[in-house]
């Protein structure tokens, strides 16, 4: 059980390091070669700024992160039109657009997580920036993604 759980949280500690990444890229124009390599060498299970950081799965952020930005010509437009009408996804808070991109990306790429789980997880990470109401945005942008990857997943579900 020891097993599982580490490998959750190494998991958890990808999905926050990836917001992280895909947040200073948008914020700061940094690029994907350079960002990989600034959290794998700086971040990752490190202490920064006092903060000390859970090792994470580096594999896996690597995989959000790099993912993302493969498929974010096609993401971006499917968030944006989750998001409610009258708010695009270039006037939501950089932090949560990170936040949305990466929980889109696992959940468009990654059915060996059950979406349910991912869109727990990405609810967690944005409770850690924001407030209660964008929070439950997140949810719900994450979940009306969910069921439009993974329809299957929540055939017997009521909506």
């Amino acid at each position: 059980m020891k097993a599982g759980k580490d490998k959750a949280n190494r998991r958890g500690a990808a999905r926050l390091a990836a917001v992280q990444a895909l947040y200073q890229m948008d914020i700061a124009g940094a690029g994907l070669n350079e960002i990989l390599a600034q959290f794998e060498s700086h971040w990752l299970g490190r202490e920064v700024e006092g903060e000390q950081y859970l090792p994470a799965e580096a594999a896996f952020f690597r995989d959000i992160v790099k993912g993302f930005i493969d498929a974010q010509r096609r993401l971006d437009p499917l968030i944006d039109a989750a998001l409610a009408a009258g708010w695009p996804l270039k006037r939501v808070e950089a932090i949560v657009r990170a936040v949305l991109r990466a929980g889109a990306f696992e959940l468009d790429k990654r059915p060996d997580i059950p979406a349910r789980v991912v869109v727990s997880e990405y609810v967690s990470v944005a409770n850690a920036f924001v407030d209660r109401e964008e929070t439950g945005m997140v949810n719900a942008v994450l979940d009306a993604l969910a069921r439009r990857f993974r329809e299957g997943e929540f055939a017997s579900a009521p909506r």
